[in-house]
């Protein structure tokens, strides 16, 4: 979240920036002014208080020593009324800060000076693009690849579980496994550590990334447990850092994990949701990169590269957008979404957001780094990418490559088939 000092000492700004998101944040961020003038004075009197309490409760002892009973007494009986003040001082002073948090919780990032003006989807800017989009005749949607080569079950999953819950079988299985092994061995060649985290996180690591308050809805909640089920590994991954002061030297740190996700899709139906096209529950590559403030864009871009080389490896047609700022997600300041054609339905899917969160999730988080010599650590910048999620991309791969043999397997994913062809 933005820090209250800078909402302070930027107001204007905070609200002019914010427009380009499509948030007016004017009546929020006078209320946050005005709650923390409110906390300013009775902070002020509480102080006040303390000090005229302190100077009385020495003077008590200096009056019976002297012989002033009924003074001593009086003074007593004062300090009794200043030590009710004070405490009802201080409860106000904990709602109103309790107040303020609600309030910046709910303000957005502000977003990068390059973010292009818009009010959806329909205004991204297309960055560039590469490939050749196949022509085919005739082509198969994947969900028919899929039951013609006993791929996947959509049906079976819903049987299981519910719609949005396939269940892979074998050359889809494999497909899955080889697709995560590629993407993992492509992050650590690329120098990031892989790690493996909890599919369930408590609610102060939902807080910290920026998911909770989740006010759309989209997370699974174990509510027995009060632990939600991770919509992207970037959750755990990116709270490993929570309340973490690293050493300037050791940024940036460069974290990978696969994960299992979850999200609930509230609302999504219709033929562009179709088979893989949203799920409940899919497999996801995710690369997290703690980074210094001076050059958190230079590491965005070069996360944007890997990604970019993963995707050409599948030999898969591409292009790369600059997220608008009505597009843009509530804890963004920059993204990038990476689309693959699909042959088959004649359209673009997204199968990557590489984002720059700044400090926003920081803050949030606690995560800050500490210059050598400095006593003052700073915030420190978050940064993420799915590099990448499956379901797409396995649509993409099967709808692009279908021949009247069979489904051609990208070169790079052949050793980890063991074949080239699924018939």
């Amino acid at each position: 979240m933005l820090t209250l000092k800078y909402i302070q000492e930027n107001r204007e700004d905070v609200v002019t920036r914010l427009k380009t998101k499509r948030f007016d944040a004017g009546e929020i961020v006078n209320k946050i002014i005005t709650a923390d003038n409110d906390r300013k004075s009775t902070q002020a009197e509480a102080d006040k208080k303390q000090n005229e309490l302190n100077t009385l409760s020495k003077s008590i002892g200096q009056l019976f020593k002297s012989g002033k009973t009924e003074e001593a007494n009086e003074a007593r009986e004062k300090t009794g009324a200043l030590k009710e003040e004070i405490r009802v001082l201080n409860g106000k002073l904990a709602e109103i800060e309790s107040d303020i948090q609600k309030l910046l919780v709910q303000v957005p990032n502000l977003p990068h000076s390059t973010v292009p003006e818009g009010k959806g989807e329909d205004d991204n800017l297309v960055e560039r693009e590469g490939g050749e989009i196949p022509t085919l005749e005739d082509a198969l949607p994947h969900w028919e690849l899929a039951s013609k080569y006993d791929l996947i079950d959509f049906e079976l999953g819903t049987k299981l579980t519910g719609a949005g819950f396939p269940v892979y079988k074998g050359w889809g299985a494999r497909l899955q496994r080889a697709l995560i092994n590629f993407f993992l061995d492509e992050a650590t060649k690329a120098g990031y550590n892989e790690v493996l985290p909890p599919l369930l996180v408590n609610e102060d690591s939902g807080f910290g990334t920026g998911q909770l308050p989740d006010k759309e809805g989209q997370m699974y909640h174990v509510t027995e447990d009060n632990l939600y089920l991770i919509p992207t590994a970037e959750v755990p991954v990116t709270n490993i850092f929570r309340d973490v002061v690293l050493d300037e030297k050791d940024l940036p740190v460069k974290q990978c994990a696969y994960s299992a996700c979850f999200r609930r899709e509230a609302g999504s139906w219709g033929a562009h949701v179709r088979g893989l096209n949203r799920l409940h529950q899919f497999d996801k590559v995710e690369i997290v990169q703690v980074a210094h403030p001076d050059n958190s864009y230079e590491i965005l871009d070069q996360m944007v590269a890997h990604v970019q080389s993963v995707v050409e490896k599948l030999e898969l047609p591409w292009r790369i957008l600059r997220l608008c700022g009505g597009d843009l997600s509530f804890t963004s300041a920059l993204t990038f979404d990476f689309e693959v054609y699909s042959a088959a339905q004649k359209r673009w899917l997204e199968v990557s957001s590489v984002s720059n969160f700044e400090t926003y999730q920081a803050n949030r988080l606690k995560l800050r780094f500490r210059k050598a010599g400095e006593k003052k650590p700073q915030l420190a910048h978050t940064l993420n990418g799915s590099a990448l999620a499956l379901p797409r991309i396995v649509a993409a791969i099967l709808e692009n490559n279908q021949t009247p043999e069979g489904i051609r397997v990208p070169k790079v994913l052949v050793p980890f088939m063991g074949t080239e062809l699924i018939k």
